[in-house]
């Protein structure tokens, strides 16, 4: 790090600006971080804009166009370190369902001049790309995950995350599982702790937007969520969902596939 405050810079990709809110939303941390680091770029917050190179670059959201390709190279060039923050520029995100399906007839359904359009085929998620330090999940990310993690670039150690999967942090806030209980297709079991366990709260199975635990065993997993599906193919439509780029959930998925074709 410089002599001086740190320098951050926070970029936006691809995506629906929830991970730069959540940096907003540390609130009273917030004050504490601004005499901490010196926050160089962040459009979200202010118009403000000082020039690189910088400390750390957070960058939010997928890579979806050819400029972007170019942009985070850019980025990269600025940056001593560079964080993916949340799941769009981890996995890619929503965006990454057109990687599943044909995004010229999504983009001809929803768009009355596609022809106007220049975007890729695919989302992907910008370690695709550059050269990627750290990577922080969630849909949205987890306030005091990204506070943890600045706080880690700033004492020069590893940050302290949780090691262990959604299934804990359902049994902390006491919801029945789903997935025992009603026969609920959930990824809780090999997701990565960090949500707080919403999705089971409110009796949705976990749709892994945390990203795949570094030990699940899909192989064991994906029978027992085929065992419990609602319709064909469900399964692998979860495995396909807002983390598809996630190497674990894309392999158990593109396995599926191979089964059903």
């Amino acid at each position: 790090m410089s002599a001086s405050r740190p320098s951050v810079a926070v970029y936006k990709f691809s995506s629906c600006d929830g991970c730069q809110l959540q940096l907003l939303n540390l609130e009273d941390e917030i004050l504490d971080l601004a005499q901490a680091v010196e926050i160089a770029y962040f459009l979200e917050a202010t118009s403000a804009m000082q020039p690189g190179p910088y400390d750390v670059a957070l960058v939010e959201g997928s890579v979806t166009t050819p400029h972007e390709i170019e942009r985070i190279k850019g980025i990269r060039r600025q940056a001593r370190l560079v964080v993916a923050l949340g799941t769009c520029a981890t996995a890619g995100g929503i965006q990454a369902l057109r990687n599943v399906a044909d995004s010229k007839e999504y983009a001809e359904v929803v768009y009355p001049h596609p022809e106007y359009l220049d975007f890729l085929a695919t989302a992907t998620p910008i370690s695709d790309h550059i050269r990627v330090d750290l990577e922080l999940w969630g849909c949205p990310v987890n306030k005091t995950q990204v506070l943890e993690v600045i706080s880690a670039l700033l004492q020069n150690r590893r940050p302290n995350l949780p090691q262990y999967s959604v299934c804990l942090e359902c049994k902390q806030r006491t919801t029945v599982c789903v997935l025992v209980a009603q026969d609920i297709p959930c990824l809780g079991p090999h997701t990565q702790a960090g949500c707080g366990g919403i999705c089971p709260s409110v009796g949705r199975g976990c749709y892994g937007c945390f990203g795949p635990t570094v030990l699940g065993n899909f192989d064991s997993l994906v029978p027992l969520l085929q065992s419990m599906e609602r319709y064909p193919g469900e399964t692998r439509r979860l495995l396909s969902h807002v983390s598809n780029c996630a190497p674990a959930f894309q392999a158990a998925a593109e396995r599926l596939a191979g089964e059903e074709n």
